[in-house]
């Protein structure tokens, strides 16, 4: 079966989709072939268009950021704004779907993400853009567990593998084709016909699952979670928005400590919180006492940090050092998509065979050793000797890894707890790629202020935007420093990458081989 892998995060589904639809209970009564596959259209249409979305943003950051006389920080915010409303709260949305139906909620979701999406495309000015795209988020929140949990309700267990299988094969062609169409848009159109692409798409996916869509519920479904949902997104605000103001403010700014202490205590009372809710809990720390749950949460983590900071910056230096084009720098992670959206059903052959713990092992490191590339090819030189190599690694790690991790993640929780169980788990690759885009563009401006020989932070802070946003005044020390600032922070992602290889070694539990081989 071919299973694909993110949290939206840039480029990538997450790593647990498939898990969500296969833990799923389908209809009891007897629907027709047309019906189904119909259903199926709608679904593999609506959570493309968050797909779609995460992929091509990235690509036309720098045109947004120049467009819009964007800083640095606030265009972290286009992406970090959508990714804190979908990875806070995709499993409210989850148990909204099981509680109030699922089509319901899937093309609740798809209105208001389109609706956010034609704000963001007329734009005026990047605070509007930056909420516009939090709506954003909400709507992917309720559209993307809904249009899983919807799918698999439609098939029975003899035809879901099928579906499952055409659902994974349209997210891997998404995946891939997303942000070539992105770069082409951008430099052909404009950045704003990435957002408004959702409204055609939206238009479908709704009529098809009114249309054709059967209703559905959980009967034994638990009420919402608000106050773990509200305590984790305000944690996780106050984390983010420290972060990324410590390049302008300093780290000792009292403003930035008050918010990393206001994020540190709503997030230890999001843990108190669902403590005392038990079973009732939208995240059961109950899951938390397997060892290899905990160990793929701990590796997801890592890996989709690492990811998500990498991805992040590497389009600003295809484009601003490399000299890229928006289409030739979405042309240029083609291998990385291909290969970790086609990839991934030989891994799960591989992983039937030897156990798990090898290739959660072995497909980390081998992601590590692309984005070590990274850190030290010079992306001027041609594409095949220095962006290529790193991709087929990422790819080839991204791939090997992911159909482990949705099977142990799975197999961790049992069966009556593998759908919260794979909805937890995207949650957590979700959170890593927008801790990491805060995190990283710390480590990112401090590399950049050592390297700017003599600047103060302001200085340096208004010399990385021009950079960033490909002014032409932008002089060649701060290119330099750029570049420089560029190759170390890949290291970053190299070690988390790396981390996480060592987590799924140490702590995963051994298998034994499979008889016969």
């Amino acid at each position: 079966m071919s299973l694909l892998g993110h949290p939206m995060i840039g480029f990538t589904q997450p790593p647990c989709d498939a898990g969500v639809i296969e833990a799923t209970p389908a209809f009891d009564a007897a629907l027709s072939q047309r019906r189904k596959w119909l259903t199926l259209a709608a679904a593999v249409i609506g959570s493309s268009m968050a797909l779609l979305d995460g992929s091509v943003v990235n690509i036309a950051l720098p045109a947004i950021q120049q467009a819009l006389n964007a800083d640095a920080a606030a265009t972290q915010w286009i992406v970090n704004a959508y990714l804190l409303l979908l990875g806070a709260l995709v499993l409210i949305g989850g148990s909204a779907a099981d509680l109030y139906g699922r089509r319901r909620i899937f093309v609740i979701g798809i209105a208001v993400f389109t609706a956010a999406s034609i704000v963001c495309g007329l734009s005026p000015n990047i605070m509007v853009l930056i909420v516009s795209r939090a709506v954003q988020g909400l709507g992917a929140a309720l559209l993307t567990p809904a249009s899983l949990a919807m799918l698999g309700a439609t098939f029975g267990k003899d035809e879901r593998i099928r579906a499952i299988g055409i659902w994974a094969g349209a997210g891997a062609l998404m995946m891939a084709a997303g942000p070539m169409l992105g770069g082409w848009l951008v430099d052909q159109v404009s950045w704003r016909a990435i957002f408004l692409l959702n409204v055609p798409l939206a238009i479908a996916a709704a009529g098809l699952a009114l249309r054709f869509g059967c209703e559905s519920s959980d009967p034994r479904a638990k009420q919402l979670d608000w106050s773990g949902a509200a305590s984790v997104a305000i944690g996780l605000a106050a984390m983010t928005w420290s972060l990324s103001a410590i390049p302008a403010s300093g780290f000792r700014d009292k403003t930035v400590l008050v918010a990393l202490g206001v994020g540190a205590a709503f997030l230890a009372s999001f843990v108190v919180i669902e403590a005392r809710l038990h079973e009732r809990a939208m995240m059961p720390l109950s899951l938390y006492q397997s060892r290899d749950f905990s160990a793929t949460n701990a590796l997801t983590l890592l890996l989709y940090f690492a990811l998500g900071g990498a991805l992040y910056y590497l389009p600003f230096g295809l484009i601003r050092v490399g000299g890229y084009s928006a289409t030739q720098a979405g042309a240029a992670l083609l291998p990385f998509a291909l290969i970790m959206g086609f990839g991934a059903s030989f891994a799960g052959t591989i992983a039937d065979r030897w156990g798990p713990r090898l290739l959660l092992t072995v497909g980390p490191i081998v992601a590590a050793c692309g984005f070590t590339i990274l850190a030290f090819v010079d992306l001027r030189q041609p594409y095949w000797i220095s962006v290529f190599p790193s991709m087929v690694l990422l790819g080839g790690g991204m791939s090997i890894t992911v159909p482990p991790l949705t099977s142990t993640v799975m197999a961790a929780a049992g069966e009556a707890h593998a759908g919260i169980a794979s909805g937890i788990n995207n949650a957590v690759a979700r959170v890593g790629g927008l801790l990491a885009v805060a995190a990283l563009g710390v480590v990112f401006f401090a590399n950049f202020l050592h390297d700017l020989a003599g600047a103060t932070p302001a200085q340096a802070n208004e010399a990385l935007n021009a950079v960033m946003s490909g002014q032409a005044d932008a002089h060649a020390g701060a290119i330099a420093a750029f570049e420089r600032a560029l190759s170390t922070i890949m290291l970053v992602p190299a070690s988390c990458a790396a981390l996480a290889g060592l987590a799924g070694w140490v702590w995963i539990a051994p298998r034994p081989k499979r008889a016969g081989t």
